[in-house]
């Protein structure tokens, strides 16, 4: 049997010590290769219609859809969730319903956002209205907590906007910026804040179907939380990543700060209770499927594509999950002894799902030759399967809720939208 040949650019052991399980063989990019784990910015040059790199073949994958930013930038993430919202609501769509005060009941999963400085005066209208909260800015394009910073008074924002006019004209454009509303009311434990690092594996957008990793990990700051308006400038109280964190006299290189999900599921069951707990799971999956459904509709869906996506969740003390980011390359840099081993076990999983049996991929037979099996899945579970749910529908029921936007699989026939009820699961 012919051996895959691959090949990446990226130095790490995680990816190499799969190849090598396998006894698949090592090329380099420039010569012929079936499988790729690139970084987004060759990806970025193998899908440029202006470069000269030829096209891929039936017989070559590779780890990035070719505009994943969509997706994972945040400024962009957002927008096209606005956009998702917008259009089910004017198609009439029951996922679009609003509250009483105006807010989505089942897509309310992401802080109130502006872009800046675009939306500077949005944002100043929505800051006197609400003088006494805080806010956190961050880069659109950038990653691992850099650039990061809260306000909370209208003269840091102008500060901040006075410095970008002062840069020259011939100088680069503005580094855009999002703006959002920092969850003040963050789900403590031990005092400190945390948050939820999942991965997501998406193997299409049209039609999607997507998986979920189980073994994905809390990561806690290294200083209690105090919710003081006198503390946002120290970043150890309130960002959670952990190439910040590793920087602190406090943090701790043998748990890494981190926590596994199962030990935290077990932890909420035992102080909140299983069925808050159950629904607050539901519900973060729920954010994944229409957060990866408001992207479908604009990024490529490439058959040579797959995508490993790292999405970072923030619990409030209501027990209410909120989106913070998605991340196109989350980071296989092994911390801890308990890292390492979780992140080949991940890798190990999704080459198992996006080349089955060790075989030359074939993106003709693509969707039919991956096993839906626990044994072929590994840790991961299908999270959601366009195609399947679509056909657990009559054929009327069909027709009445594509002409209400499209949405098939994801409204139940009493209307409830499915993920919020313990027999809804069957969605996913």
């Amino acid at each position: 049997m012919a051996r895959v040949r691959c090949c990446t650019d990226l130095d790490k052991t995680v990816l190499t010590q799969n190849f090598d399980k396998r006894f698949w063989m090592t090329v380099n990019s420039d010569e012929d290769w079936n499988f790729y784990w690139a970084s987004v910015t060759t990806v970025r040059a193998i899908f440029n219609p202006s470069n000269d790199h030829p096209r891929l073949t039936d017989n070559q994958v590779i780890n990035h859809f070719p505009n994943h930013y969509e997706l994972t930038r945040k400024d962009l993430m957002v927008k096209n969730i606005k956009r998702y919202r917008r259009e089910l609501e004017k198609d009439g769509n029951l996922l679009a319903e609003k509250d009483d005060y105006g807010s989505y009941k089942y897509l309310d999963f992401i802080p109130v956002t502006y872009m800046m400085p675009a939306d500077y005066n949005l944002f100043a209208d929505d800051f006197r209205r609400d003088p006494n909260h805080t806010w956190i800015m961050k880069p659109a394009g950038r990653a691992q907590g850099k650039g990061i910073f809260l306000i909370n008074k209208m003269s840091q924002i102008k500060k901040w906007s006075r410095d970008g006019k002062s840069v020259p004209s011939a100088a680069q454009p503005r580094e855009t910026y999002v703006i959002s509303k920092y969850i003040d009311n963050p789900l403590l434990i031990g005092g400190k804040k945390f948050d939820l690092r999942l991965y997501v594996l998406v193997t299409s957008f049209k039609p999607l179907k997507c998986y979920l990793y189980r073994l994905g990990f809390g990561r806690f700051c290294t200083v209690k939380y105090i919710p003081s308006t006198n503390d946002i400038d120290n970043m150890f109280v309130h960002l959670t990543n952990v190439s910040y964190q590793k920087q602190s006299e406090d943090y701790n290189s043998i748990h890494g700060g981190k926590w596994s999900i199962d030990n935290l599921r077990l932890y909420l069951e035992g102080t909140r209770g299983k069925k808050l707990t159950d629904r607050l799971f539901d519900e973060i999956s729920w954010i994944i499927v229409h957060s990866l459904r408001a992207a479908a509709a604009v990024i490529t869906s490439d058959r040579h594509c797959f995508e490993c996506y790292g999405y970072d969740i923030i619990i409030d003390d209501n027990l209410k999950p909120w989106l913070i980011e998605v991340n196109a390359s989350p980071s296989l840099t092994s911390t801890t002894a308990n890292d390492r081993i979780m992140k080949f076990k991940l890798i190990n999983d999704i080459l198992n799902i996006v080349v089955p049996n060790g075989d030359i991929p074939d993106i003709r037979t693509k969707f039919s030759n991956i096993s839906s099996s626990p044994e072929a899945l590994g840790n991961f579970d299908v999270l959601y399967d366009e195609d399947q749910a679509s056909c657990e529908l009559n054929d009327k029921d069909f027709r009445e809720q594509k002409a209400r936007g499209g949405i098939v699989p994801l409204i139940s026939k009493t209307g409830m939208p499915f993920g919020k009820t313990k027999q809804s699961s069957a969605w996913r």
